[in-house]
């Protein structure tokens, strides 16, 4: 399998760095895995497990971006991001009946045939793949299993998944779930089954996105020192992991989240012949059951 591998280099010296604690607005408890965004710029980090964060201070932004499911997104000065309060959101959802039924179906989703994978770091950034709904969705509409390919040189590195709604504009909308989805990733190329058939998740007939988010914390990151032999600067090379694996398709357009907010990648010119752009798409897929 041919890889491909982007590495984050840092110069060694000591930085300005943004410190700070994220916690719920209620329970004064700290919150694990929030996704943070210096607004505008290419850099982001996610709070460890006892909430807390770090981030390189660039001198352009001079705002972050809080981000976390089951809580308001939060915009909050350099200033004032020693102690983050995030506040619950109010869930509306969806009531869901539940029988003595088995499933007896299964239908993967999202298959693509006669393709080669990737594997290379996706950066700081939430990338999706969307899932239109069909008609024949309708005997296997509940969302049983995800099947996602990765790649990791360290054992139970941490990743998470989202499963959004279309919103009216077509973007990634409301989060389906309202807890996050973290998932253990094992050593080496691995193409696991996760099983989420517990959230009775109901395939929405506008469709789906799922989006993999990279956590960027202590637990996934692997740093090497290197030294330039020319000049003998010093550099720190820093890799998180796991890798996802992508493959290279046509698609109408593509939607990131980055800098804090979501990103429509789109056909260069529009009214053209062709409508449709490559893009890396992540390798997921659904498995939808009755």
């Amino acid at each position: 399998m041919k890889k491909l591998l982007f590495i984050l280099l840092l110069p060694l010296f000591a930085a300005a760095q943004i410190k700070g604690i994220v916690k719920d607005s209620l329970t004064n408890q700290p919150i694990p895995y929030v996704n943070i965004w210096v607004e505008g710029e290419q850099i982001s980090g996610t709070t460890e497990d006892n909430g807390t964060f770090q981030l390189p201070q660039t001198g352009k932004g001079t705002f972050l971006v809080f981000t976390s499911v089951g809580y308001v997104k939060k915009r909050v000065p350099f200033a004032e991001a020693a102690t983050v309060h995030l506040q619950p959101d109010e869930y509306i959802l969806q009531e869901v009946t539940i029988s003595g039924q088995k499933s007896t179906k299964e239908l993967e989703i999202g298959i693509r045939r006669n393709t080669a994978y990737q594997a290379f770091d996706n950066g700081p950034k939430i990338e999706t793949k969307f899932f239109p709904y069909l008609d024949a969705y309708k005997k296997t509409k509940y969302i049983k299993k995800v099947r996602i390919q990765t790649d990791s040189k360290l054992d139970s590195a941490l990743v998470k998944l989202h499963f959004y709604t279309v919103d009216e504009n077509g973007y990634p909308g409301k989060e389906l779930l309202k807890k996050d989805l973290i998932i253990a990733v094992k050593n080496g190329v691995t193409n696991m089954k996760v099983d989420i058939s517990d959230y009775h998740l109901v395939m929405p007939k506008s469709g789906v996105f799922v989006g993999y988010e990279k956590l960027l914390i202590e637990r996934n990151k692997i740093e090497k020192t290197i030294t330039d032999p020319n000049s003998g600067n010093t550099r720190v090379q820093r890799t998180y992991y796991p890798f996802i694996l992508y493959c290279f398709v046509e698609s109408e357009a593509q939607f990131v989240y980055s800098g804090g907010k979501w990103v429509k990648k789109t056909p260069a010119s529009e009214g053209s012949d062709n409508q449709k752009i490559t893009v890396f798409e992540p390798a997921i897929n659904l498995i939808l059951s009755n």
